[in-house]
């Protein structure tokens, strides 16, 4: 009886021993994750906000995102600085240049670009050449210093300061090109040719201007021009009152530019395009989930007359929707170059009190269905002419050749109506 005694006693001990081991490690685990340091904790972040937001989930299997985040959170990061590179490093394998951490300084910048009318830099918006991983530049902004020094879309920045684009990426060579104004930054470009050379830049002040209008006459038409650089929050609203002074002016056709414009909050590309469709299919969105539905136009226009819409190498994203959405509804045809072909969609999140992450949570079509992600919107009419050193002038030959494109519409216009009036007399 002692012996089996003994052997229960024996036994409860174990299980005692057992369970507290359990608890222990248990503690000791619920410890650990809850005494994540704050670096580590933006680490984490970072990753939950790409996990539950990213357009292709199938690419964390790829890459296993899971133990990316694992081994990541192993590594010694102790400062900001370090859970920035951390975040970088971790996001890597994902292969979406568009997807990126924002530090203190360009996040700001960044909001301040959407949402202000000012951005103190070189005016180079940038993006990431596929073939040679270099930095491409999409486009100059108007009147900015990198337009002054003939930098053109196209070319490829091969140095910032001396450090390789290669090896500083999309986000940190924009982040290198930023600074206070009246400071300078060396950069060395080569051209679509291949010829390479040192440009001094000195940073300052860029005045986005996002919309600029004015009217075109000749002996029998008056011709309405209306240049978008960029959109930002305020851009509908400039748009709507854009087409407003126009109309009061008695415009009977619009010349659209959209060149060199690289893009900005998709929202306002799609309202613009609202003010000119009407109940037309804008775009449609593919996001983790599948296609959704198109989203579709007002019935009201804001002016219903002809128009053109001039694109080039340079016009791209938001733009791009708004170009596509005007070509595939048959309400203004597309002139000028091939456009960029960035057809995926960002959202932007706060991470932490100053930084952000850029996170590209969708890819668009156009009515029509084509895919505009690395292979841009094909104008109906190509132009083969140098670009004008001043967009909308009198020198600018492109806005010249939309202009006669519209004439030609209006005169023909005019002799139907005289036609139909003419039967209607008889």
């Amino acid at each position: 009886m002692n012996s089996s005694f003994n052997k229960l006693l024996t036994f409860k001990i174990l299980i005692v021993v057992l369970l507290v081991s359990v608890f222990s490690t248990n503690f000791l685990f619920i410890e650990r994750v809850y005494a994540l340091s704050d670096s580590k904790q933006l680490v984490l972040d970072a990753w939950s906000l790409v996990n539950e937001g990213f357009y292709d989930p199938e690419k964390f299997d790829e890459i296993q995102w899971k133990r990316i985040r694992q081994k990541t959170l192993q590594k010694q990061i102790e400062t900001t600085e370090e859970a920035y590179s951390a975040i970088e490093d971790m996001l890597r394998p994902l292969d979406d240049p568009y997807t990126r951490v924002l530090r203190p300084k360009d996040y700001e910048l960044l909001k301040s670009s959407n949402f202000g009318s000012e951005i103190n830099g070189v005016g180079l918006q940038l993006g990431e050449d596929g073939e040679s991983n270099k930095i491409k530049v999409v486009s100059t902004l108007g009147g900015s210093p990198a337009e002054e020094a003939g930098i053109t879309s196209g070319s490829l920045i091969e140095k910032v300061d001396g450090i390789s684009s290669e090896e500083l990426g999309l986000a940190n060579t924009a982040s290198k090109l930023r600074g206070a104004s009246g400071t300078k930054v060396l950069v060395e470009i080569s051209s679509e040719s291949g010829e390479i050379r040192e440009v001094d830049l000195e940073r300052r002040s860029v005045d986005l201007r996002p919309v600029r209008t004015k009217r075109l006459r000749d002996d029998s038409h008056t011709i309405g021009y209306l240049r978008i650089t960029q959109f930002s929050e305020s851009v509908p609203k400039k748009v709507e009152e854009a087409l407003q002074e126009l109309k009061e002016k008695e415009v009977e056709g619009l010349i659209l530019d959209l060149r060199n414009n690289s893009g900005g909050l998709v929202s306002s590309g799609i309202a613009v395009a609202d003010s000119l469709l009407s109940e037309s299919p804008i775009v449609e969105t593919k996001d983790r989930n599948g296609i959704k539905d198109a989203i579709i136009s007002q019935k009201e226009l804001s002016f219903d007359g002809p128009m053109v819409t001039l694109v080039n190498k340079g016009t791209a994203s938001a733009s791009e929707i708004l170009a596509g959405s005007l070509q595939d509804n048959g309400r203004s045809i597309l002139m000028g170059e091939k456009t960029y072909g960035k057809g995926l969609i960002q959202s932007l999140k706060s991470l932490g009190e100053e930084s952000g992450i850029a996170i590209t949570v969708a890819s668009y079509l156009t009515p029509n269905g084509k895919n505009i992600q690395g292979q841009g919107m094909t104008p109906d009419k190509l132009l083969d002419l140098p670009d004008a050193s001043e967009y909308g002038s009198a020198e600018d030959k492109w806005v010249k050749n939309a202009e006669l494109f519209l004439e030609s519409v209006l005169e023909k216009e005019k002799i139907s109506n005289q036609t139909i009036e003419s039967s209607n007399e008889e």
